[in-house]
Formats: C-alpha cells, sequence, structure tokens
C-alpha cells in the first residue's frame, strides 16, 4: 500500500495504464517535473503534488496494465495497491481523471473486453462511480487521432456512455497534455469542483 500521501484534506487523482501521458499531464497541471520515462511503468510510487497554502493535492497514481519487462505479479499488485489507495481516500478524493491514449484506447479495451474480462480503464471508470468519486475520462494524445468525433464516440460507448460524446462533456476531455492543450479537461474538472462547492480550488485547473 502506498504511504507517501501528504497530510492533505481535498485530493484530485490521475490513474490509468502505462504510458498514456500521465506524468505530462502532472506536470502540465502543477508546472512541476516528475519522474516520466519512455519504458512503461516508470512511476511505480505515486507523485504528489501539494501547496503550502492550500489544503489540497493532486496525485499521479501509477500506471497499471502491461508493463515491459515486470513480471505479472508486481503489475497485479500495482493495480491492487491503486484500487486500494482509492478505497482508502475516496471521501477526500473530488475527481477520478483516468487518462487514455486516445489512439491506442479502443483497441486495448476491445482486446480485453470478454465473458469474465472487464478492461482495466473501464473497471476503474466503474469503481470510481461506486466510490462516489466523480470520474473524468481524459482522452490524451488527441494530435494523433484523424477521425476525432468517430473516436470519442467509440470511447464513449466502450464506457456506457451512450454517443454522441459531446453530451458528456463533463466527462470526456479530448486534450494533448504535450502540447498544453487540456482546456476541455480542466473545464470537466471545473463541472466536479463546481457540484463539490469547492470553488477555491478552480484556479488550479485554469491557465
Amino acid at each position: 500500500m502506498f504511504e507517501t500521501r501528504p497530510d492533505r484534506e481535498a485530493e484530485v487523482v490521475l490513474v490509468g495504464r502505462s504510458n498514456v501521458g500521465k506524468s505530462t499531464l502532472m506536470r502540465e497541471l502543477t508546472g512541476h517535473s516528475f519522474d516520466a520515462g519512455r519504458k512503461p511503468g516508470v512511476t511505480r510510487e505515486p507523485n504528489h503534488y501539494d501547496w503550502a497554502s492550500e489544503d489540497f493535492v493532486i496525485t499521479d497514481l501509477p500506471g497499471f496494465g502491461f508493463m515491459s519487462g515486470v513480471p505479472e505479479e508486481r503489475r497485479e499488485q500495482i493495480k491492487t495497491d491503486v484500487v486500494r489507495y482509492l478505497e482508502r481516500y475516496a471521501e477526500n478524493i473530488l475527481v477520478g481523471v483516468i487518462v487514455l491514449d486516445g489512439k491506442s484506447a479502443v483497441d486495448i479495451i476491445d482486446r480485453h473486453s470478454g465473458e469474465d474480462e472487464i478492461p482495466h480503464d473501464v473497471e476503474f471508470y466503474y469503481l470510481l462511480r461506486d466510490l462516489d468519486i466523480p470520474p473524468v475520462i481524459a482522452v490524451n494524445k488527441m494530435d494523433k487521432v484523424d477521425d476525432r468525433d468517430e473516436r470519442l464516440n467509440e470511447i464513449a460507448d466502450r464506457f456506457g456512455l451512450l454517443p454522441p460524446w459531446t453530451q458528456w462533456r463533463d466527462t470526456i476531455a479530448p486534450m494533448t497534455a504535450k502540447r498544453g492543450q487540456i482546456t476541455s479537461l480542466e473545464a470537466a474538472v471545473n463541472d466536479h469542483l463546481d457540484a463539490a462547492k469547492r470553488d477555491d480550488l478552480k484556479k488550479f485547473f485554469s491557465d
């Protein structure tokens, strides 16, 4: 279990598979660099960023799913630790951001969809909902996607959200973190901060 969390009341978490750009997004949101390598699974412990004057922390949780050179047992342990973290701090977490790679997400979800298998991304989406943590699906690397609306509609469908995706702007946020294009994500997070009556935190999710 991760024991590195700062003593802060309010939290926004980033979850997602390895190599989808969570660390890049974290850098965009905080202006602070974190360990992010080209090799999947570099982030094995949560990266937390908190502000001295605010009772608030943003957490980038370790990536789950396939990681080159990482034994399956270790991968499963990381996923279990992420689940336990979410369960333990559910009352503190105001928004859970699931980061996807817009180019490969549909293929990966379809590959892992079967009678006795739920894709990790979809599983975490429903876990967040079950824990009463508002989920936002941040569809990253949209600069590499040609059929933008069609792809976003497919992603909406895979998460049980009726297309068109445009009616879910508080849940589906297309972005390209590497280029600093995260406005739709910030707007979606701020919608949920609004609902939680935490206008004081909206400044962290605006340009």
